[in-house]
C-alpha cells in the first residue's frame, strides 16, 4: 500500500457517521502510486488516519473502506475475521440451511454478496477492490464452513449486475471450480422450492423476505388468496402450506410462472395454489370489475425506482397497485404490501400507501411493520443496506 488519500475539510460525513464509503468529490488529494482496486490510507484533511479502503477512479464512490485502523493487514486473517463474524451471526440470528452469509457493507466487506443455498454457494461481486479478493474469500469461507461439517459441493458467480460496469468491470457469471448442477432445491418455512442459481433473479432467491413470508402464513388458513409479482410463488406457497383454502399467484414472466407452479407440485399444492402469467397492472381492475374479493392480497412487487430521479413516478406506481390491491380485500381482511427500493424510503412509501386508502375509501389497522431478514442486517450510517420495507394491515371498509 503506497498511496494516501486526504480528505476535503469537512468532507468525510458519511465515514465519520459509521458508514463505509467516500464519493470522488470529498477528496482534496492523493499521494503516492495505485491502481484502481488496491488498498489505500485515508486521512482527514488534518492528516488523522481514517483507515485503509480499496481505490476506483471508475466510481463515483473513489474509496469503499476495510478497516478503520491504519496498522491492520488486509490479509487471509483479515478476511478471515471477517467471514467468521458474519458466519456466527448469521448463526445467531436465522436459520442457516439456506441464507445470505455475506451482505456487503453492513458485514464490512465492501461490494461481496454471498448466498448459501443448502450446500451451494452464490458469489456476487460489485466492487473492483473486493474482486481481486472473492476468490480467497470464497476458499476461507468454505473452511469456516467445513469446521461447523457443512460441505460445500458447489460455487457459482452471478456477478453478472450492471452495476459493475459503473466500477470499470464486465459483467461474469460462471462456476468457480468444478460445475454442479445449478437447480437447487432448498425448504424454508417448510416449503420446498427449487432454485435456478444459474438463471434465477439475482443470485437465484430472495432470502430477504424469509420471515416476511413465515408471518403472513398466520393469516391465510382457510382463505382465498391473491399473491401478486409472484416470482417463484414464496408468498403464495407459505399461504398453500398453512392451509389456505385457495390461492392464485400472478406474475408478468412465464419463466416464472413455469417455476413456480413446479413448486406447487414439489409441496402437494396443485390443487389449492394455482399461477398464471399476467400483467398485475392490468389485472387488478380486471379482478375489481369482475367482482373479485380475497381474504389476504399480497403485493410484493419489484423495485419501481433505482435512482433518486425517478422517485415522483415510482410513487405514482406504489399509489396505484396499492389502491388497486386494497379495492380486492374482503371487509376485515388482510393486505401484505411491500417495497424493495433504498430509494422508496419509510417516510414515503407509508405516505404512499395511507394516500392509497383514503383513495380507496379504507381504513387501515396496522398488524406489524417488518424489513428485511437479518441475514441482510441493516448497518446504521450505511442506508443501502436498509431497503426492504414490509407492512401487513387489516382492512376495513368505511362504514
Amino acid at each position: 500500500m503506497s498511496a494516501v488519500v486526504t480528505l476535503k475539510k469537512g468532507e468525510g460525513r458519511v465515514l465519520k457517521s459509521g458508514g463505509l464509503w467516500i464519493y470522488d468529490n470529498e477528496i482534496d488529494s492523493i499521494m503516492g502510486h495505485f491502481e484502481n482496486g488496491d488498498m489505500v490510507m485515508v486521512h482527514d484533511f488534518d492528516g488523522y488516519p481514517m483507515g485503509q479502503g480499496f481505490i476506483n477512479q471508475n466510481s463515483k464512490i473513489r474509496i469503499r473502506m476495510m478497516t478503520r485502523k491504519k496498522d491492520v493487514v488486509i490479509d487471509d486473517d483479515f478476511l478471515r475475521m471477517r467471514l467468521q463474524n458474519a458466519w456466527n451471526y448469521r448463526k445467531d440470528t436465522v436459520d442457516t440451511s439456506s441464507c445470505r452469509v455475506v451482505f456487503g457493507e453492513a458485514d464490512f466487506l465492501p461490494g461481496l454478496v454471498i448466498d448459501k443455498y443448502e450446500d451451494v454457494l452464490v458469489v456476487e461481486s460489485l466492487a473492483m477492490g473486493i474482486d481481486k479478493m472473492k476468490l480467497r474469500i470464497v476458499e476461507l469461507l468454505k473452511e469456516i464452513l467445513l469446521e461447523d461439517g457443512i460441505v460445500i459441493r458447489g460455487v457459482y458467480e452471478r456477478s453478472d449486475a450492471k452495476e459493475r460496469i459503473k466500477e470499470g468491470m464486465s459483467r461474469v457469471k460462471g462456476f468457480i471450480g468444478p460445475e454442479f448442477d445449478t437447480n437447487v432445491q432448498i425448504t424454508e418455512n417448510g416449503v420446498k422450492y427449487l432454485v435456478d442459481v444459474k438463471d434465477g433473479q439475482k443470485t437465484g432467491f430472495f432470502l430477504d423476505q424469509k420471515y416476511n413470508r413465515l408471518a403472513i402464513q398466520r393469516l391465510c388458513k382457510g382463505k382465498r388468496v391473491l399473491d401478486c409479482f409472484t416470482h417463484m410463488g414464496t408468498f403464495a406457497l407459505n399461504a398453500g402450506i398453512a392451509g389456505a383454502a385457495e390461492v392464485t399467484g400472478l406474475d408478468i414472466s412465464e419463466y416464472a410462472v413455469e417455476q413456480a407452479t413446479a413448486n406447487a407440485a414439489l409441496n402437494g399444492l396443485s390443487d389449492t395454489v394455482h399461477f398464471r402469467a399476467a400483467d398485475v397492472f392490468d389485472e387488478l381492475p380486471r379482478l375489481e370489475a369482475a367482482g373479485e374479493k380475497y381474504d389476504v392480497v399480497i403485493l410484493d412487487p419489484p423495485a419501481f425506482t433505482k435512482s433518486k430521479n425517478t422517485i415522483k413516478n415510482a410513487m405514482k406506481g406504489y399509489r396505484e397497485i396499492n389502491i388497486r390491491g386494497l379495492k380486492l380485500v374482503k371487509d376485515g381482511g388482510y393486505l401484505a404490501t411491500c417495497s424493495c427500493s433504498h430509494y422508496m424510503d419509510y417516510e414515503n412509501f407509508t405516505k404512499v400507501i395511507r394516500q392509497a386508502a383514503q383513495s380507496a375509501h379504507k381504513r387501515l389497522r396496522q398488524v406489524e411493520y417488518r424489513t428485511q431478514s437479518a441475514d441482510h442486517p441493516i448497518l446504521w450510517a450505511a442506508d443501502e443496506s436498509y431497503y426492504l420495507k414490509f407492512y401487513i394491515f387489516q382492512v376495513c371498509d368505511e362504514k
